[in-house]
């Protein structure tokens, strides 16, 4: 995409954004930055697909969801992990690959898409679960198929910490989840830390949902802050900190 193609781009977004919404964020069209593809990303429980269709709908974008529930590997893989994983890994492999390849068929000046998953982070899953040699499988045939596909404008990393996690599992109580184990959470939630923090391949915003529920639209004011964050994100790495209501908000980037 070049230059003229990127400011075209971000002239046709700017324009579509709606009034109402800058005004209740307290935002100059002219000083907003909106990013035409943005990925969600977070271990299990930590909100992603909720955060995604919210987003979706306050920006008037395309959706572009995991399908964990079409995975006919998943359930067995959650009861018995070292026999399932393999299967479950590819089938979610390709079926966010086979995603990203329709998304980059389409016209860059109408497209628009939240997503709640990066594939860059796929191998991730596949290094906690897999045998050495299973992994190396694995990572020939990622690497094989991993090639030109659209990269997010932003990806927002959700984070929170791993006994939080459990509980919002242990809440939603989804039957093909109960069997996952605190400690598998623990492998996960380690394994998302150390591939953000070496994560540079496109602009990054870093969440803290450790005290706030993105997913309960009581408090409307902790996402309203998010997405007033979101359009005021242009490069680099980003942090937001949010803390319960009384109490001062944190931002940071780098």
């Amino acid at each position: 995409r070049g230059l003229g193609d990127v400011y075209k781009r971000q002239i046709i977004l700017r324009s579509s954004v709606d009034d109402s919404l800058l005004v209740n964020l307290n935002l100059e069209r002219s000083a907003i930055s909106i990013p035409s593809y943005i990925a969600v990303e977070g271990p299990i429980g930590v909100g992603k697909t909720t955060l995604a269709k919210r987003l979706a709908t306050t920006f008037n974008y395309d959706i572009l969801l995991e399908e964990p529930e079409t995975n006919p590997f998943l359930e067995r893989f959650y009861r018995d992990r070292r026999t399932h994983a393999l299967p479950v890994q590819l089938h979610f492999l390709f079926q966010r690959m086979q995603k990203l390849q329709a998304l980059r068929q389409g016209d860059i000046f109408q497209q628009v898409r939240v997503s709640d998953f990066l594939i860059d982070k796929d191998p991730l899953f596949a290094r906690v679960t897999l045998e050495d040699d299973e992994y190396r499988l694995y990572q020939t045939v990622y690497d094989n198929i991993i090639t030109d596909l659209p990269k997010p404008d932003l990806v927002i990393y959700l984070q929170a910490p791993t006994a939080t996690l459990y509980e919002r599992l242990q809440r939603r109580g989804n039957a093909i989840e109960k069997p996952v184990e605190e400690s598998y959470l623990q492998q996960l939630n380690d394994a998302y830390t150390q591939f953000f923090y070496h994560y540079d391949d496109t602009p990054l915003l870093i969440v803290n949902t450790s005290e706030i529920n993105l997913a309960n639209c009581e408090n409307e004011s902790d996402y309203q802050n998010l997405v007033r964050y979101i359009l005021q994100t242009r490069s680099g790495r980003h942090y937001y900190n949010p803390h319960p209501m009384g109490e001062t908000l944190s931002v940071s980037s780098m």
